[in-house]
């Protein structure tokens, strides 16, 4: 990990990494060296996964700066490995272990505290600058916000806390509509929530639907997120000119008796935004200072295929065929047959194992349907 890196732009350009493979042994007992280390620097709060199953392989976040995704080959026995007592001087090194490969994905997920969530144009970007050292651009068009921001809180005497402005959320992002995913992924690490409305509705919406719309859309995404304490913004009451009604009272009205406390604040003049910053400090101290953590899923041996395991392949009806057995459990496991890239891996692996071959020998034929282990099942074509 390199705290000196923001983005994860680089791997856009970069797509495959090569380690080299370990030399081959050689005379005079020589073995042959493992292949060189690659040392690939990502910036902090980098989460690595699994491509083929989705499961967490690492998180370099607090004190994880450094993880062995996987090894590198090792290099071969020297010749006299192999030697006897009819062949002195054998002529046979053990060649060098090609190194495994892998595909991961890298998602950059901000280490902050607390998330200022909100539609586009709510003043999140606005608040962020007045509260703290981010200067982020702010105009008023729809995602003007492209990447999060993180600015540091300071409230004096040691107090105070990391604060990051999610991009503008819309109605659909969990579905990954406009950058849905994009924006919902930084949300993961933050212990608190503060929503941040237009009470003044300066540009005709509810902001009690607001609020309705974006918490239905962090559940849709990730169902623990709505358990984290919520804080509302409300914000443009500088703005507020109806006599007719209090949009702030109904605000309070809405949500303070679900337990989350409703602050009336301008981010432009700063009113109210004190006492906001101390309610949001009090509930981060009560839950840690210790930044979220994905936990680790996936590990390197989870790569290795146990040949040890049976498995079995049956004709079991009709046009349809079974393989199943613990290997096979194994392997389903750690696999996400749901994409295409675990699926195209689990193919490979019934290829490589004579699977295939002996559902050809027991008959089958395109369209006929291969079950495994009744977890999933699929059409078989050449």
């Amino acid at each position: 990990m390199d705290k000196g890196l923001n983005t994860l732009n680089d791997f856009r350009h970069v797509r495959k990494y090569i380690a080299q493979s370990g030399e081959e042994g050689g005379k005079r007992r020589c073995h042959g060296k493992d292949g060189e280390s690659l040392i690939i620097k990502v910036p902090e709060g980098t989460v690595i996964r699994d491509d083929a199953t989705g499961k967490v392989i690492a998180d370099m976040s607090g004190n994880n700066l450094r993880e062995v995704v996987l090894p590198g080959g090792r290099g071969g026995k020297g010749n006299m490995n192999y030697a006897t007592a009819t062949m002195q001087a054998p002529k046979y090194a053990q060649p060098g272990q090609e190194a495994k490969e892998l595909w991961v994905r890298l998602e950059l997920k901000v280490i902050a505290d607390v998330g200022l969530v909100g539609f586009p144009n709510v003043g999140k970007s606005t608040l962020l600058s007045r509260v703290s050292n981010a200067k982020p651009k702010i105009a008023n068009y729809h995602f003007t916000t492209l990447n999060p921001h993180l600015g540091v809180v300071d409230l004096g005497d040691g107090a105070g806390f990391v604060m990051a402005d999610i991009p503008g959320l819309i109605e659909g992002a969990s579905d990954g509509i406009g950058l849905g995913h994009e924006f919902l992924k930084h949300i993961e690490r933050t212990k608190v929530l503060i929503h941040v409305v237009d009470a003044a509705s300066t540009e005709g919406r509810n902001p009690i639907e607001d609020i309705n719309i974006i918490n239905a859309e962090l559940e849709k995404y990730n169902p623990e997120l709505l358990k984290r304490p919520q804080v509302i913004a409300a914000n443009k009451t500088d703005v507020i000119y109806s006599e007719d009604s209090d949009p702030v009272e109904e605000l309070r009205a809405e949500f303070e008796p679900k337990g989350i406390k409703v602050f009336a604040i301008s981010a432009v003049s700063g009113q109210g935004v004190k006492e906001l910053l101390y309610h949001v400090n009090d509930l981060v101290k009560s839950i840690g200072t210790e930044p979220v953590i994905f936990a680790k899923e996936f590990t390197r041996e989870d790569l290795y295929d146990d040949v040890t395991q049976p498995f079995y392949v049956e004709k079991s009806g009709n046009n349809e065929y079974t393989v199943y057995g613990p290997r096979i459990e194994r392997m389903l496991g750690y696999t996400n047959l749901d994409s295409e890239r675990g699926f195209d891996f689990f193919q490979k692996f019934m290829k490589e194992n004579g699977i295939i071959d002996e559902l050809i020998n027991l008959g089958i034929e395109e369209g006929d349907t291969v079950k495994l282990c009744d977890y999933f099942e699929f059409e078989y074509y050449v």
